[in-house]
């Protein structure tokens, strides 16, 4: 147990290095009163170069579309800017994963929408991303894991975790809303495809209807 532990703290500094984490609010890891000083802090603390970290900076508050707010107080800023330049920080540090811990839950649905293409950007980037989500947001993940008392409990395609509704209610967690319309559909003798989990794909099933 001790040389686990060892182990472990040894690989704290690679890990923080190599991993970028972005809470549910970003006020809480805003910590400078001008944007780019708050973007800047991240790289700094790592040693990177001066006129790198401008480099970084500029390029970060571009990848969030927030180049123009640079000199801007963030706490002027509304909760989705806010929230891309808690993102542009992390993404100023270069890591190779970024955790990010609900990072809608306290924005409108036009702010939701904003930083879930952000993320689906990041990702399409090649930065592996780690969502801690919302089950609407889950059905665009390439993966999705529940976990119940620190126990995998599903592991699969969201088509295939979702496709399991029951088990998923039966740890306290709801499914999307297109998979519960679906079950009620069914329920009624409408036969909906079973790889139909998000809304868009629903709004254009039921098009058929019209």
């Amino acid at each position: 147990m001790l040389t686990v532990l060892t182990l472990q703290m040894m690989n704290i500094w690679d890990v923080r290095q190599s991993a970028g984490m972005v809470f549910q609010n970003p006020d809480n890891q805003l910590v400078s009163a001008i944007v780019e000083d708050d973007v800047a802090f991240g790289p700094e603390n790592l040693g990177v170069d001066p006129a790198e970290i401008r480099r970084r900076v500029d390029k970060a508050l571009e990848d969030v579309n927030m180049g123009a707010y640079k000199g801007k107080s963030p706490h002027m800023l509304s909760g989705g800017q806010k929230q891309r330049i808690a993102i542009a920080g992390v993404v100023a540090m270069k890591p190779g994963c970024i955790i990010f811990d609900e990072p809608t839950a306290m924005l409108d649905p036009k702010g939701r929408n904003e930083i879930m293409g952000i993320i689906k950007e990041l990702n399409g980037e090649g930065i592996t991303v780690v969502l801690i989500h919302f089950m609407e947001e889950a059905v665009h993940a390439d993966r999705v894991i529940i976990m119940n008392e620190g126990e995998i409990f599903l592991d699969g395609t969201p088509g295939e975790v979702f496709a399991q509704g029951e088990k998923v209610r039966s740890v306290n967690l709801d499914v999307p809303l297109a998979v519960e319309l679906a079950a009620k559909l069914r329920g009624k003798g409408i036969e909906v495809p079973a790889d139909i989990i998000g809304t868009e794909e629903m709004v254009e099933f039921l098009c058929q209807y019209r």
